[in-house]
């Protein structure tokens, strides 16, 4: 009977000593299990010296407290159950803190993100609808108008409508006077013509590299809405033209004009080889991509003239090429269609750039 008492004292002080390490709540349940032991053994308590806190003392009948609960360390440091449960407690409640704190924390970031992008995206579609504000806007045509001759144009913002507005016939501007007197119209002296009769035209064509650019021309005001409804259905049709300026920017030379494939109308001159004025002088005639659709000429002795000289490869019409005039071709079937007569119907010379109107 002692030894089973002794070993269930035994026992029970083991699960003191792993007990009182842990938090208050278990230092709860060891006073509790003291307690419990101590009346049921208050003869080993005696025989052994040893006593739980407030329940009998040492040999020397002092009390011996079991140290971590209310006890003395080795070094006579008190060590209160209520410090350990504030530390533990407090302990707790920093963690807690600290986790609420983060959680916070982490909440403001994600506000503040959030702020940021939904500010950010409004900003990006601020600039968005600012683009497609501008893109809607339609463009200024009187600055299309004044834009220089053989130039290129972006069209992709042009309705239909608008690029019809952009092929006008008018009296010759100023500027195009000051350009053409003394070069292409004669200076002085006796004209056959006055700049009265002729008008300045302004047209879109396609060009050969594909892109849309302003063409001019002068022609008799007789001929210029037939010159411009010509040119309007070869722009519709995306006919190629290569170039189309005034003779006037090269020097009024038309060889110099024709070798770098110009299309143009106007150019006070005669007929080359000859004292007879050429349709040009009156701009009653126009001549269409004339390097690859050349002046040819049979001589008597056989041999051909050419002109332009450089495109003598492009004088024998039985040959396929690109931007060849027959009587097939658009061009020509639109100018005959006006009532003008086209060189390539002629029977002493060819002239398959030229069509003119009596």
């Amino acid at each position: 009977m002692r030894n089973q008492r002794k070993r269930n004292c035994q026992n029970v002080m083991r699960l003191v000593r792993i007990l009182s390490v842990c938090g208050i709540g278990m230092g709860v349940i060891v006073w509790w299990a003291s307690g419990l032991w101590h009346r049921e053994n208050p003869v080993w308590e005696r025989e052994s010296g040893l006593s739980v806190p407030g329940h009998g003392a040492g040999t020397d009948g002092t009390e011996v407290p079991i140290r971590g609960h209310g006890s003395q360390e080795t070094d006579g440091t008190e060590v209160p159950i209520r410090e350990q449960a504030s530390q533990e407690t407090n302990g707790t409640e920093v963690l807690i803190k600290e986790h609420e704190s983060q959680e916070a924390d982490g909440s403001s970031s994600a506000k503040r993100e959030g702020a940021k992008q939904e500010t950010g995206g409004s900003n990006l579609a601020a600039e968005d609808a600012q683009e497609s504000s501008e893109r809607a806007q339609p463009p200024d045509l009187s600055v299309i108008r004044a834009m220089e001759a053989g130039v290129s144009l972006d069209v992709s913002g042009l309705s239909g409508e608008m690029q019809d507005s952009l092929f006008y016939s008018m009296e010759l501007p100023e500027d195009v006077r000051q350009r053409i007197v003394g070069v292409s119209y004669p200076e002085g002296g006796s004209v056959s013509i006055s700049m009265e009769e002729l008008r300045y035209l302004r047209v879109l064509h396609m060009g050969f590299d594909g892109q849309v650019h302003i063409g001019e021309l002068i022609v008799n005001e007789s001929i210029a809405e037939d010159v411009l409804a010509i040119m309007a259905e070869l722009y519709r049709q995306s006919y190629p033209i290569e170039k189309m300026v005034l003779v006037d920017a090269y020097g009024a030379d038309d060889v110099l004009s024709m070798e770098d494939n110009n299309t143009c109308a106007f150019n006070y001159r005669e007929i080359a080889g000859s004292s007879r004025l050429s349709k040009h002088a009156l701009g009653l005639a126009i001549d269409v991509n004339p390097k690859y659709n050349p002046y040819v000429k049979q001589e008597s002795g056989g041999e051909r003239l050419v002109s332009p000289a450089v495109s003598m490869e492009y004088a024998d019409r039985d040959l396929a090429f690109p931007y060849k005039i027959d009587e097939e071709d658009l061009c020509c079937r639109l100018f005959l269609e006006y009532g003008f007569s086209w060189g390539g119907n002629w029977s002493s010379v060819k002239d398959y750039q030229h069509f003119e109107k009596e």
